[in-house]
């Protein structure tokens, strides 16, 4: 991967898609088309959702649905990259703001705002970065590709982390970060799936355990040798 290709995918959401709207109004239409999708989300589930209901309940024309999303799994993965775009804006805010420094801050840092969008942000406990139940349903677009079309959606978190955080970390060995990452998202996540599923609001000794797991992996993998 180029150093170029790298840049522009920590930039932004790269995920497949029409062009997002320029436009003040249809920038609206198509904040509340994701809103509607998050809402029905929320009440029946990813298997269930129809690109109908989700016009239905923004009140839009199906056609203006389609402008902006090619089908179910374009408008999944816009909500995605969406929910992505918000995590790290509340993750740099806090950075901003003062909160502690190094990988062990960075990482209760990065639990904690993930916890709180699950238990507040509509629809994020079934598309947080990626799908949390089974894959895209429909035989459509490979679930693990929601976000970028050529990296898996770890793989894609993990950059945009590293560009946010990297400095962080103490490693100046970018490759090495990359792969810690990678790996300390799927522990993470599947530590934090059993916490809601246990507890809808997040069972806290898995949430503490979670952080536990990823502070002493990172220190090993990218502490000093």
């Amino acid at each position: 991967m180029s150093a170029d290709t790298r840049s522009h995918r920590t930039a932004g959401w790269t995920g497949p898609g029409r062009r997002r709207p320029v436009q003040q109004r249809s920038q609206e239409r198509y904040g509340r088309i994701l809103d509607a999708c998050a809402a029905l989300l929320d009440e029946a589930g990813a298997g269930a959702l129809t690109t109908k209901e989700v016009a239905q309940r923004a009140q839009v024309p199906i056609g203006t649905l389609y402008q902006f999303f090619a089908g179910k799994e374009d408008l999944l993965a816009a909500l995605a990259g969406r929910n992505l775009d918000h995590y790290l804006q509340r993750l740099d805010d806090r950075l901003r703001a003062g909160a502690p420094l190094g990988p062990a801050g960075f990482t209760d840092l990065a639990v904690d705002e993930f916890v709180a969008m699950k238990r507040t942000v509509p629809g994020f406990g079934q598309v947080d970065f990626g799908l949390s139940g089974p894959a895209a349903p429909g035989g459509g677009q490979d679930d693990r590709h929601l976000l970028d079309a050529e990296v898996d959606n770890n793989t894609a978190v993990a950059l945009r982390l590293q560009a946010l955080g990297g400095n962080l970390f103490g490693t100046t060995d970018p490759a090495a970060l990359t792969l810690a990452l990678r790996v300390v998202l799927e522990a993470a996540d599947a530590v934090l799936k059993l916490a809601f599923r246990a507890d809808r609001n997040g069972d806290p000794a898995m949430i503490t355990e979670c952080k536990r797991l990823v502070r002493c992996y990172l220190a090993d993998q990218l502490g000093p040798r």
